[in-house]
This record gives C-alpha cells, structure tokens and sequence, in this order.
C-alpha cells in the first residue's frame, strides 16, 4: 500500500492548528477567543489554499455535540433552584464523614458508573455543578474532585458501546454488539480504572486533607428542597430523557435529539422566565467546541490525519507485526486524542483498518486498539474531550480564585494518569493478545 507524502496543505493545517493551541494553552486569550480566531484563519487559509471551504467547515462543526451540551444544560439549570443539588450534596457529605478521598472515590465511582450507560458529557454535566456544591459545604477546592471526575468519566465511557460516540462508531464498522464490547472492554478499563484513581489519589494527596464535617452531619437535607413541584417535574423528565439514551440506537434518534425532547417538555411544562433561563448557558463553551471543530476539520481536510493512518495501515501491512501496529495505533491515537477531537481521527481510521482486512490482516485487535487509545488519550489535556472542557467551565462558573483549572495544571494531573492508563492497557491487551485476536 502507498502512502501519501506530507505537503505545503498538511503543513499550512498543522501549522493553524499549532498556533491556535498555542494561543489556548499559553491563555494568551480565552480559549474560546483562541479557537474562533484559528478557526477563522483555518477556513481563510484553507480557502485560498484550495483543501478546505467555508460549506466543509459548516459540515465538520458537530451538530449533535453542540445540541446536546445546550439542551443538558438547559435541563439542570432548571433543576438547580428546586434545591435537589443542596440534597445530593449534604447526602453525599454525610457519607464521606469528612474524608476528602473517600468523597473523591464515591464521586469518580458513580460517575464511572453511569458514562458506561450514558454518554460521558451527559454524566459530567449532570455532576459537575453538584461537585462544586458538596466541596464547598465541606470547604474543599472542587478542582481536585472537577478533574477526577472528568477523567474517570472519559475511562468509564471506554468500557462500553454506548460510553462514547468513537465506539459505537467502532462497533458499527466492525460488526461489534454491546455485550462483545463489554466482555473486552471491560477487563481492561477496570485496571486502568484502579490504577488512574490511585495516581490521582496520589498527586492530589495534599488537596485531600481530612476536614471537620459536624455541621453537615447535623443537617436535614430533607429541608434543602424548596419546591417540591417543579423538583418532581423536572426529575421525571430528567429519567425519561436517560431511559431515552438507552434506546437512542435502537431509536435511530441522536443522542441531541432526546435531549431535545426532554427540554422542549420541560420548557412546555414548567414554563421559565427565557431570559433568564438563557443566561445559564454556557455560551464560551459552545464557541469553544465549534471553533475546535473548524480547526480539526482543516487539518482533517489537508490529509493530514490521512497520512498518519496510512503509515499506521503500511506498517500493519507487514508479516508478524500485528501486536506492535495494535500498540502502536493505541499510543498514537492516544496522544492525537489528547489534542484532537478523537471523532476525526476515528473517522479518519475506520476505512483504513477495514481496508487492511480485504489485504489478509486480521484487523480484530485494531479495532479494540482504536477504541482504547481514543478512549483513554482525552484525558491527557484539559480539551482532549468534552468532559473535560465542561467541568473546567464548571469550575470557573464557581468564581472561586482557588479553583481555576489552568491547562498546565490540568496537564500536571493528566498526563501521567493518560500514560499510566495507556500503560495499563497495553500491558493487559498484550498479556492476553489471544483473546483480542
């Protein structure tokens, strides 16, 4: 198989991309400032260049990401006045007694939990304002528990088909049912899952100190609601809107589209002031991920992540080098995936590995090595995937000067756990190659 050679488009892509980061992770600019300015200059450039118009950057930008992370804000926005937060919060601070790290295991554990049924972006906006809500009864920085928990719900959302959009890509190009995907799946994550809360444990150690709890044992979170009416609303529409993710793919409907249904339910029923209700939006978000989405889209459209796959596919190509071309696509799209939208770059894969089936490869283990790296490398950098970007927004929506997330103390957290975690993986995928092959 020949593979293309690098050109003046890729370098252009790359070269827009590398400043925009620049831009974002120095904080030069607000991130989304950064993104819009660089998606603006992608489009121009590409443009004149001739590998990328204005109707492809309309088209990379992810309609059902950004509907989605609207309607759910939506949602909990009108779940936030009626006080259940303030409920889940003294109920939650009343089972760690105090113990910071026992309150960040029961919060990673269940939002683990849950981005193995849900979708991981639901989970973290659902959590996240709850997070900052029970760290401060108990006076902790939320940033410590904000980070944990996007980074635990990115690797509980690898362990499924419906955890994250790249596998239920993955399972539909490779014929690959949800039970079959758990059974792999689910052996490595559980490791990865020990080994990533112990890290974080660890380099949190200090954050994590033991606090005096008394006065919220002694509270009645039964007196923390205050409007039992529209709690009972919002609560039965909330579990329709998750019984809805469940049968999504059966549904045939997005994931935006079910969201769509529970806020246009819950704007028929309870009725809240728009203007208002408008405002809690997080606006910057939104124009953070739709300029990240033109970017990525220029450097997809140069041919760039083309070229990474096609080397991957010629290496794989050769006798005897299954096992390392598996490793390898894990590591690179692990690394890709920490500074790209892992959605491209699967996009991107998925022709190439089926292609090297119609060669004689066995593209079995590929498949499983795609979905772990693009699963476990988002956690490296705080806009590898959009839990992260979400609970760091959560954070600075607290006003609290002690727990702003900047990227490099994201970084400081997240890759070591996105290296310990791709460790894990490979050494658990290598040790029982077999059963992936």
């Amino acid at each position: 198989m020949s593979t293309p050679a690098f050109n003046s488009e890729m370098g252009l892509a790359l070269g827009i991309l590398l400043l925009a980061y620049v831009l974002i992770f120095t904080e030069v600019m607000h991130r989304s400032y950064a993104a819009l300015l660089g998606a603006v200059v992608m489009v121009m450039l590409g443009g004149w260049a001739g590998f990328y118009s204005q109707e492809e950057a309309l088209m990379a930008v992810d309609g059902n990401t950004m509907l989605l992370l609207m309607a759910m804000m939506l949602l909990v926005s009108m779940l936030r006045p009626t006080g259940a937060f303030e409920y889940l919060g003294i109920r939650l601070a009343k089972l760690a007694k105090g113990n910071p790290r026992v309150l960040l295991i029961y919060l990673c554990a269940a939002v683990s939990l849950l981005s193995t049924i849900l979708d991981n972006v639901t989970t973290v906006i659902i959590f996240a304002p709850l997070t900052v809500l029970v760290t401060r009864m108990l006076n902790l920085n939320p940033a410590p528990f904000l980070i944990a928990e996007a980074m635990m719900s990115n690797i509980g959302g690898a362990a499924t088909l419906v955890g994250d959009p790249p596998n239920l890509m993955i399972g539909s190009a490779a014929g690959i049912d949800f039970v079959r995907f758990l059974l792999h799946m689910g052996p490595i994550v559980v490791p990865v899952w020990v080994v990533s809360i112990g890290l974080m444990l660890f380099l949190f150690r200090r954050e994590l100190q033991p606090v005096d709890a008394s006065a919220i044992i002694d509270l009645d979170e039964n007196k923390a609601i205050n409007d039992w009416p529209a709690l009972k609303r919002i609560v039965s529409i909330l579990a329709g809107v998750i019984i809805l993710f469940f049968l999504h793919h059966t549904l045939h409907w997005y994931p935006a589209f079910v969201s769509l249904i529970g806020l246009a339910l819950a704007l028929a029923w309870m009725r809240p002031d728009p203007e208002k209700l408008m405002t809690k939006v997080e606006w910057s978000v939104l124009l953070f991920f739709a300029g990240l989405f033109v970017l990525v889209g220029g450097v997809e459209a140069s041919g760039l992540l083309g070229l990474v796959g096609a080397h991957l596919a010629a290496f794989a190509s050769q006798p005897g080098q299954l096992l390392t071309t598996a490793l390898v696509l894990m590591w690179v799209a692990g690394l890709l995936s920490a500074v790209i939208d892992n959605i491209p770059f699967t996009v991107t894969m998925i022709p190439i590995v089926a292609a090297l089936e119609q060669q004689g490869v066995n593209v079995t283990p590929l498949w499983w090595a795609l979905a772990l790296g693009v699963g476990l490398g988002g956690n490296g950098t705080h806009i590898g995937a959009t839990a992260n970007v979400i609970c760091i927004a959560e954070a600075e929506r607290s006003r609290l000067p002690e727990a702003r997330i900047s990227p490099a103390r994201w970084m400081k957290v997240g890759m070591p756990v996105m290296f310990g975690s791709l460790s894990v993986a490979s050494a658990v995928f290598a040790l029982f190659f077999t059963a992936f092959s």
